[in-house]
């Protein structure tokens, strides 16, 4: 029997661990989106992200992930930070600037479903962010936290979209908020005009495998192609572009959970700074960091590839 204070105490620890926007979805098969994600690995937008084309199944139906799953609560997190790095410095994304949002996230989830199962009954969930196979931005849409804009990141009238995406199923009914209407980028075109490397294409398609994003932490080879030399803008590590011209990102504020506060080197570092730093270096100033995910020998190529290119 549905029980109406059930989402509100919901909602209610949410904000209370931290977490902005808070929305829920009936849980069904996604069967629209799944079509849309085969044909965008038919056409190899994964580039060498072969993992995207594990548990396809599970991807679009959550009752595979979470047996007799009734709800989908979404979590919005922001991360935009209140300082930025130099400008002439290799570029950082600002979801890396604090600590590995990952684990941040991982361990507000527990706690939600620790309190759900303590507060409302017995309850099976299962907390995802980001490195699972869970459409999250549709679920979002689903859930009325925004819709998707033209660079495919989830765009919220209040925050914009720097903000990290986290998902709760549940096999517990809730109420369900009405799913987001309408698309508020009309005729703009900015992310699409500004992105260096053309990685955004009409019909609100990324082409994965041409994003600064997935060159500087995805592509595990050593080489970067020719073909993008000049084009990164001096992004290091993953890419902000389409963010940053983002009219809706004017109303971003700066993000009150302290965890991502950015780690000093990112603000102070200088190019002399990045090009100078040791492997023991790397690891001590990294070791909570999202910047690991490159790896210390991957971040020197980048840093060599934006080199050669600015010679």
């Amino acid at each position: 029997m549905l029980n109406n204070n059930h989402t509100y105490l919901i909602k209610t620890w949410s904000r209370e661990l931290g977490f902005d926007h808070c929305g829920i979805a009936r849980a069904v098969r996604l069967d629209d989106d799944a079509r849309r994600l085969e044909s965008w690995l038919q056409k190899g937008m994964n580039g060498s992200m072969l993992y995207m084309e594990n548990h396809f199944d599970l991807r679009i139906d959550p009752s595979r992930l979470v047996p007799g799953a009734k709800s989908v609560i979404t979590l919005l997190l922001n991360y935009f930070p209140d300082e930025q790095q130099p400008s002439e410095a290799p570029q950082i994304a600002k979801y890396a600037y604090g600590e590995d949002y990952h684990e941040v996230i991982r361990s507000k989830l527990k706690e939600l479903l620790a309190r759900i199962k303590a507060g409302i009954g017995e309850v099976e969930g299962r907390g995802f962010v980001d490195s699972a196979p869970v459409l999250e931005r549709s679920w979002a849409v689903r859930s009325g936290l925004g819709w998707v804009g033209k660079n495919g990141n989830l765009l919220n009238k209040q925050a914009g979209s720097f903000f990290f995406i986290a998902t709760l199923i549940v096999d517990l009914e809730l109420e369900y908020d009405a799913p987001f209407a309408g698309d508020y980028c009309g005729t703009c075109r900015r992310c699409i005009d500004a992105c260096p490397t053309e990685a955004i294409l009409p019909n609100k398609v990324v082409d994965g495998s041409r994003c600064i994003s997935y060159f500087t932490i995805e592509l595990k080879e050593m080489l970067i192609p020719d073909e993008m030399k000049g084009k990164f803008d001096n992004w290091a590590f993953g890419c902000d572009t389409c963010q940053d011209v983002c009219p809706w990102n004017r109303f971003s504020k700066p993000t009150e959970e302290i965890a991502f506060s950015p780690v000093p080197a990112i603000l102070n570092f200088r190019t002399s700074d990045w090009e100078e730093l040791t492997e023991q270096g790397f690891k001590e100033i990294f070791q909570n960091s999202p910047v690991k995910r490159a790896k210390y020998a991957g971040l020197r190529r980048n840093l060599q590839f934006l080199r050669k290119a600015g010679e």
